[in-house]
Formats: C-alpha cells, structure tokens, sequence
C-alpha cells in the first residue's frame, strides 16, 4: 500500500514538472515596442538598443507590428544585411503585422526592402541562443509546424495583441497541492 502512495506522489509530481516545462521557453518579443516595425525616428539606434536589451531563444517569436504594404519583413544574410540588399532572401513577409517564430540558433538579420527604410535605419539583428530555461512573462505561442517566418491570417489588426498574465506558477501551484491531497488522503 505505501509503495502505491509513493508511485501515485512521484506521478503526479512527474505530470507537474511537464506541465511546467511546457510553459517555459517561449517569449513573444514585440519588435521595437511602442515603436513598432517603422522607419526609426533616431536612425540606427532604435533597432540595436532595442535588441540590446533583450535575450532571444529557439522557439521565441518576434511579433513585427506594421501595417501591410508600408513596411515588409525580410530575413536575410549577414553579407545582405549591411549594405540592405535582399538579392537572396531568406524568407520575405509582406503582409503585417507578422510573427517570426525563431528556429535556429545564431544571428538573425531582418530587414525592411520598402524603399530606402533599411538605410534609415529599419533592420534588426539578433543572436539567439539554445531554449530557454525561464518561464515566458508575455504567455506562449505555438509555433507552426514548418518554415522559419509565418505570416499572420488575411484580416489581423495592426495591434499586437495583449500580453497573457499566465506563468508557470499557475500550473505549478494547482499541480502541488494536488499532490499534497492524493499523498494525504490516499
């Protein structure tokens, strides 16, 4: 009977470290905040101090706030990058607002091809690093389940949706005193 007690505790403990590990690795960064995916008022700036700030892991993702046919998404090389050219693109998103969901590790350069908007400074590079190990403040996405860049459902709105107040202690607390009460009533 006690080695029952103790599988049914190490389960329900087991279910509670996936259910957490579930919640955890994936941050919706909204590029550029407040200022959205636009020509930058402070030139290059904007994009480096933005990113400076931040940690990028494999399975985030970067919501580009814009209105379509404004401003583009385009993922290209580090040789593209500088001079804002998009000869090869790696992926290109013309429809806004848009959300990469990052993939691979490394440096990630993007720039908007609308224009003279890269050389005034529209781009962003990143480097992202393996899977995160701490819970996501602003909720999860599921990524899909291929390519590197997705472009939103015909019909979005141009405003980033809200941030989920959700984190790992809202399954972690539940999960525990579950276990408190199947390990004392069993």
């Amino acid at each position: 009977m006690a080695s029952s007690k103790l599988m049914m505790v190490v389960a329900v403990i087991a279910i509670a470290s996936f259910c957490v590990q579930s919640t955890v690795a994936q941050t919706r960064h909204v590029v550029g905040d407040a200022t959205g995916w636009a020509v930058p008022p402070n030139g290059n700036a904007t994009y480096v101090t933005w990113a400076s700030g931040k940690t990028f892991n494999v399975g985030d993702t970067l919501f580009f706030n814009f209105t379509t046919g404004a401003h583009d998404v385009t993922e290209v090389s580090q040789a593209s990058y500088g001079p804002c050219t998009a000869a090869n693109p790696i992926s290109h998103i013309t429809n806004g607002p848009a959300t990469v969901t990052l993939r691979t590790t490394g440096n990630h350069y993007f720039i908007c091809t609308v224009g003279p908007h890269c050389n005034l400074g529209q781009k962003l590079m990143i480097n992202v690093r393996g899977s995160s190990t701490t819970p996501a403040p602003t909720g999860s996405m599921t990524p899909p389940p291929t390519g590197s860049m997705t472009p939103p459902p015909t019909g979005t709105t141009t405003s980033p949706p809200p941030p989920s107040s959700s984190s790992s202690l809202s399954v972690v607390v539940p999960v525990t005193f579950l276990a408190a009460a199947l390990a004392f009533f069993y």
